[in-house]
């Protein structure tokens, strides 16, 4: 440790003007959001996730009965690998009522789309109820008796994916019953760039929620704080919200998800060709569902015959895949460039390359693209170039918006 004396009280006050000018130049919490920092961790490069910093939460969970908010990603990671948060707090004994399981359930293995069950945790014995079911808010009869909410969960910073939707309507429920919302911040795999269309309010839905671009640049935190501060939720309510935030974290570090965030995103390629791809789930288009090869390539059936070819056939995550059991041709991605932009040349070519008694875009592609608009410039044979520079204008305001929620450079 080192220690430092003063020889008068001159060099005292020069301190302490000097510490008092460093703190005024941290970031400031936003409206209704509390952030909480651990000012004794020792210096490390390692990013450490909320759930990490066990110091910063625990003592909120005092004489409170929590739920949480959470699925396979909700881990704390530790030397020896990682244990589930709710098995950690469980043998600290936290008063844990119940578990929300968001899409693809408490573990993880849920087709998309799929309805999931409420059940028990056969490790714990503590209940779950599912958000993707009957109802993707929690009811106030569901609320009865929790005294603290928390978020837990891995995002990939993808309009689209609807873990964001979930955390709205916990956030949303919350204010209505007067129950506070904690936020275990996690790093954004896609948190190094901004990019795509920004959903038109008109086509919200569960698969987009808010007037964001297709890739917005922020951890999970951050987006709850934009969903509080820009009154997004129904009547413009507010919740009790705080976040703990990433340490060592940047939007410019790259991490590695060590757990697949969901069963048709099995490794970092496909998470990062995620937004590019995700907008064939609009359309006949097979993204790699019902292979290994889960959003790193793309085919089907009536493409024209090449090299590279895959047969879909149920599996994990994906029971029904499109074209099941077709011979497929198409094009294979494993070997792409690392992407800082929605590339928007596999949407062009497999529209190309479908034949005009195929129905290309489906019934979902417009929520998935958050507008009519790309549908009819794909169909109008608009370049890459040109769809591109007609999304600048609302993301340069997106990012005007984005830029008082940022908790991180």
């Amino acid at each position: 440790m080192i220690s430092i004396s003063f020889k008068n009280t001159y060099f005292l006050l020069v301190f302490l003007l000097f510490f008092s000018f460093i703190s005024c130049g941290q970031p400031k919490p936003t409206n209704k959001t509390k952030t909480i920092t651990n000012k004794t961790q020792k210096i490390s490069n390692e990013i450490l996730t909320g759930s990490q910093q066990t110091s910063l939460y625990l003592k909120l969970f005092k004489n409170k009965r929590i739920a949480l908010i959470a699925n396979q990603t909700t881990v704390i990671f530790n030397k020896n690998g990682y244990t589930h948060l709710v098995d950690s707090l469980f043998k600290l004994n936290a008063n844990i009522s119940k578990v929300f399981s968001p899409e693809h359930g408490f573990r993880g293995e849920a087709d998309a789309s799929e309805e999931i069950a409420d059940g028990v945790d056969l490790k714990t014995g503590i209940p779950i109820i599912s958000l993707y079911g009957k109802s993707k808010k929690p009811t106030k009869e569901q609320l009865d008796g929790i005294d603290l909410i928390v978020f837990d969960v891995q995002d990939v910073g993808v309009r689209f994916y609807t873990y964001i939707s979930t955390m709205h309507y916990i956030m949303e429920a919350c204010a209505e019953a007067n129950i506070p919302v904690l936020v275990l911040d996690r790093p954004n795999p896609n948190g190094h760039y901004i990019d795509g269309p920004t959903l038109e309010i008109e086509h919200k839905s569960f698969v987009g929620m808010h007037p964001v671009p297709l890739v917005y640049g922020m951890t999970i935190g951050e987006y709850a704080q934009m969903i509080n501060g820009e009154k997004w939720l129904k009547n413009g309510v507010q919740c009790n919200l705080t976040v703990i935030p990433l340490k060592n974290y940047t939007h410019q570090s790259k991490y590695k998800l060590p757990i697949r965030p969901s069963p048709n995103l099995p490794n970092e390629i496909a998470i990062n060709l995620y937004p590019s791809l995700g907008f064939f789930e609009g359309t006949t288009i097979n993204a790699g569902r019902g292979t290994e090869n889960q959003f790193q390539q793309y085919g089907a059936p009536f493409f024209p015959k090449s090299e590279f070819k895959f047969t879909p056939k149920p599996n994990f995550g994906s029971k029904y895949p499109k074209h099941n059991g077709k011979l497929c041709y198409g094009v294979n991605l494993n070997n792409t460039n690392y992407l800082n932009a929605v590339n928007l040349d596999y949407l062009i070519d497999a529209h190309n390359k479908t034949p005009k008694n195929e129905k290309f875009f489906g019934n979902t592609f417009t929520i998935h693209a958050g507008n009519t608009k790309l549908e009819q410039q794909i169909k109008n044979g608009q370049s890459a170039e040109e769809i591109r520079k007609s999304w600048q204008p609302k993301i340069e305001n997106f990012k005007l918006i984005r830029k008082k929620y940022l908790l991180y450079e």
